[in-house]
């Protein structure tokens, strides 16, 4: 039995950059794109390495920064993964309430909350989906015989 290969999303090859103490090195790239991976906010992860966003666009749109691009839409694609398992996760299992009684807390509870269950759910439903041709569909349809016959 053969195990399959499956690389690391997040790994790609650094732009090349002039060597500057304060630019894009290719450590402050990786810890950039693995910000992006956690955070899923561009100006957010490029902060977090020391850089702005602004900088980090025109990193991703130079020619010879194919690897990184697809490096940082899989990080984007990671994050919103995370994102949606805990709104599923807190709209189903709730989140702890504190109760107060004449100004002091005397117990928590915990609610679900419904209304981001219904967004996420909402929003996961209404993603873009690749285009179906259904006249080929049908086409295809017509040429299965009919089990009736």
């Amino acid at each position: 039995m053969t195990e399959s290969f499956d690389p690391d999303p997040l790994d790609f090859t650094p732009v090349p950059t002039r060597a500057r103490r304060d630019g894009w090195t290719p450590e402050r790239q990786r810890r950039f794109i693995h910000a992006l991976s956690l955070m899923g906010v561009v100006t957010a992860a490029a902060r977090a390495v020391g850089k702005s966003g602004t900088t980090a666009y025109r990193l991703r749109e130079r020619p010879d920064a194919e690897s990184f691009a697809r490096a940082w839409d899989a990080a984007q694609d990671m994050a919103g993964d995370r994102a949606f398992d805990q709104a599923i996760d807190r709209a189903v299992h709730g989140v702890e309430v504190p109760r107060f009684y004449k100004g002091v807390q005397v117990a928590t509870v915990r609610r679900p909350d419904y209304r981001l269950a219904l967004k996420v759910l909402d929003h996961h439903f209404r993603a873009p989906r690749p285009a179906v041709d259904f006249q080929a569909a049908l086409d295809r349809l017509r040429d299965v015989p009919d089990a009736c016959e």
